[in-house]
């Protein structure tokens, strides 16, 4: 049986933190998919295009260590979609106790709508501990060095694509 793990998320933009738990994850399934969410009530600053992009550019950069992870985007249900993959396994990170308290209910919330599926918590590596999208997005909003922060084909294309034309 292939085990199949999901990791959804906005990404917006992909991080090192996001990096760091899709290796180490990745090492624990046969397929890992990370799930783009649509998220428009989010109101992200890249699209879902340039989202799934961004990641399909650090899964090229990084195939050696996480050759059997794939990207897709999605706009229904995580638990469903776990459904329609066939997937058993949600994969989500915890930085803080926030965090937790938010992803444990949303764990409940999935598990209610699918009982076969179970969510696997990773901490981040303190070296990435810090790092969110938000912080990420504000940095880049307000024109601060954030090469450190996100995967370098990520930066690229950020610079490449947002920030070169201002």
């Amino acid at each position: 049986m292939n085990k199949i793990g999901i990791y959804p998320g906005t990404f917006d933009p992909l991080t090192n933190g996001h990096l760091d738990i899709i290796m180490r994850s990745s090492k624990m399934f046969e397929t890992l998919i990370i799930a783009v969410a649509n998220s428009n009530s989010k109101n992200p600053l890249y699209s879902l295009c340039d989202r799934e992009t961004m990641i399909n550019l650090a899964l090229q950069e990084y195939k050696s260590e996480i050759s059997n992870a794939k990207c897709i985007t999605f706009s229904n249900l995580l638990a469903d979609l776990a459904s329609d993959l066939n997937a058993k396994f949600i994969i989500r990170g915890l930085r803080v106790v926030s965090d937790f308290e938010y992803e444990l209910q949303m764990g409940y919330a999935n598990a209610s709508l699918n009982d076969s599926l179970d969510t696997i918590y990773f901490m981040p590596t303190l070296q990435n501990a810090f790092i969110s999208s938000s912080i990420v997005r504000s940095i880049i909003l307000h024109g601060g060095k954030f090469s450190h922060l996100v995967p370098s084909s990520v930066h690229n294309y950020i610079m490449t694509n947002f920030l070169s034309k201002e």
